[in-house]
């Protein structure tokens, strides 16, 4: 599916910064940010992610701050239908 289809089916831009602690120095912390579309408020895209992260990364989350955000509202799209130009 293309990020347009996505917006249209509700999806949100969905970005966490993760807090995580350095596999050979756990005093300290390092970030990572990701982006997805993502549908709130179930998130199942960020989960899988940190699920995947628990299994495969070496380096332990300490903490994920995330936000949410629609980029397309019901008032804000509408579809036009032509088009003219004017000098």
């Amino acid at each position: 599916m293309t990020e347009t289809e996505l917006m249209l089916k509700g999806y949100g831009l969905t970005t966490a910064q993760m807090f995580y602690r350095m596999p050979d120095h756990p005093h300290v912390l390092n970030t990572f940010i990701w982006q997805d579309y993502d549908l709130a408020p179930d998130h199942d895209r960020l989960l899988k992610f940190i699920d995947f992260w628990h299994a495969r990364i070496d380096g332990p989350l300490h903490s994920v701050q995330y936000t949410h955000r629609k980029l397309i509202a019901p008032g804000e799209w509408r579809n036009v239908v032509g088009e003219f130009t004017y000098h």
